[in-house]
């Protein structure tokens, strides 16, 4: 009897011995470089060695750096396991070869796609499959007054028809501006907002076979509106900054923000104070205020949500059972871990661990936001409120997304044509013809 407990005592050695000689190690690059977010993912990396016994080597790469790097690690045949990236890098590294959509796909199936909000998918698919996992998002908002709404008799910010009636009611500068709209050109801002109202107007800069759209009925329309809410904006050059400034003073009726504001509006922030009355920490303004996630344009009665979407791609260069379960376990056992890093701007792309579900909704809307203080959202904004704001990301949209044409869209709004042109049309430079013409003549040249 003896012998045999220690025949099976040395075979349990042997067995644990080997399996841990097989444990392998992963690489992960990440966008997510500030200090505070790469000692959560190392966190997370430490509770998965824990669980399967396999190392995960987390590399910080810079977001403007990480198509070139990938570039180049892909030319050398030494990708990462995973890259995490952005929306606009899905289809071009998937053309490239470099994502394995295989395997992005079965890890979406292993987790219940009907647990995933469907606008993230529908981006990264392409051919049938999933060609990177989505692990969170935002989605851009109409952030306004509600109070001031209210009084006047106002219907919420839903449509171009709604805000140009606002507007007409509460424009009173200096007092109070009824938008602040962004015209700096060379700010990301800008584009990010022409691209939202295009997409609430029905309007894509590229058609459906990857040409560019030379039909300017929807496009004039974009343009006016914009001239409408530049019009009711201070002049100069405006970007988030006093849009943000502004709005957080009292002096602004609409903004469109990212909900990287909503833990500024509780006064959790000092370099972002809220300045309506002498405490920069008063959650009187949140309280005040109103969020539309999806607003509409004529011609387009669904409307549509500008979402931004961040990915875990598997590469064709993985170790890919190994790389399939640390995204795994992301998104289930460290994504608390995952959405706390910002939970402002990381809305969860599961609602829950199974459909119907709502238990990573509800963990994260618990999680603790700000800077200088914390506490949660949850603290700060009735559930319907953030309920609605966390809805928009299953319909949350992008250029070209629906017809496979991201890649192209991309590249519009990397060259920021419609900036700069819109700036020369709400500028008076040219006319609202003259402006469409020069848009669609700039988009085909490139």
């Amino acid at each position: 009897m003896k012998n045999f407990a220690r025949i099976t005592a040395g075979l349990m050695l042997s067995a644990s011995v080997f399996s841990h000689a097989w444990a392998d190690e992963i690489t992960l690059w990440t966008m997510e470089e500030q200090p505070e977010r790469m000692a959560a993912q190392e966190k997370i990396a430490a509770a998965f060695k824990a669980k399967t016994g396999h190392d995960v080597k987390i590399v910080p790469v810079t977001e403007k750096d990480i198509a070139t790097r990938a570039t180049a690690a892909f030319g050398a045949g030494d990708l990462p396991d995973i890259l995490n990236h952005t929306v606009q890098h899905l289809l071009p590294f998937a053309s490239a070869g470099m994502l394995d959509s295989g395997a992005a796909t079965e890890v979406v199936e292993d987790l219940d796609m009907g647990t995933f909000a469907a606008g993230p998918l529908n981006m990264a698919k392409s051919n049938g499959e999933i060609v990177s996992v989505p692990t969170d998002g935002w989605t851009q908002l109409v952030v306004y007054r509600a109070d001031k709404f209210k009084e006047m008799g106002l219907n919420p910010p839903k449509s171009f028809d709604d805000i140009k009636a606002a507007i007409d009611k509460l424009h009173n500068p200096p007092e109070m501006y009824g938008f602040v709209a962004a015209t700096k050109i060379d700010e990301t801002y800008m584009m990010q907002l022409i691209e939202h109202i295009s997409l609430a107007a029905g309007y894509s800069p590229v058609n459906a076979d990857g040409t560019i759209n030379e039909d300017t009925d929807k496009l004039k329309t974009v343009l006016e509106f914009y001239k409408v809410i530049a019009d009711a904006s201070p002049q100069g050059d405006l970007f988030w900054k006093q849009s943000r400034e502004l709005y957080l003073g009292g002096k602004a009726a609409m903004i469109i923000w990212s909900p990287s504001l909503l833990d500024e509006l509780g006064g959790l922030r000092d370099s972002a104070p809220v300045t309506i009355n002498d405490d920069p920490t008063t959650k009187d303004l949140a309280k005040e205020t109103g969020f539309v996630t999806v607003f509409s344009g004529p011609g387009n009665d669904a409307g549509a949500a500008y979402a931004d979407v961040r990915y875990l791609g598997i590469t064709n260069d993985a170790n890919t059972e190994v790389a399939q379960d640390f995204v795994k376990f992301v998104l289930s056992e460290g994504y608390a871990d995952w959405l706390g890093m910002a939970p402002e701007g990381k809305f969860p792309v599961r609602k829950g661990s199974a459909p119907g579900k709502t238990d990573y909704e509800a963990m994260w809307s618990g999680l603790d936001v700000g800077v200088d203080r914390k506490e949660p959202l949850s603290n700060i904004y009735p559930k319907d409120v953030i309920d609605d704001i966390v809805a928009g990301l299953s319909v949350g949209d992008r250029w070209g997304v629906a017809d496979g044409q991201l890649e192209t869209a991309s590249k519009l709004v990397n060259a920021r044509v419609m900036a700069q042109v819109i700036r020369q049309y709400i500028d008076g430079e040219l006319d609202i013809d003259a402006a469409a013409a020069k848009i669609v003549e700039s988009h085909k040249a490139l």
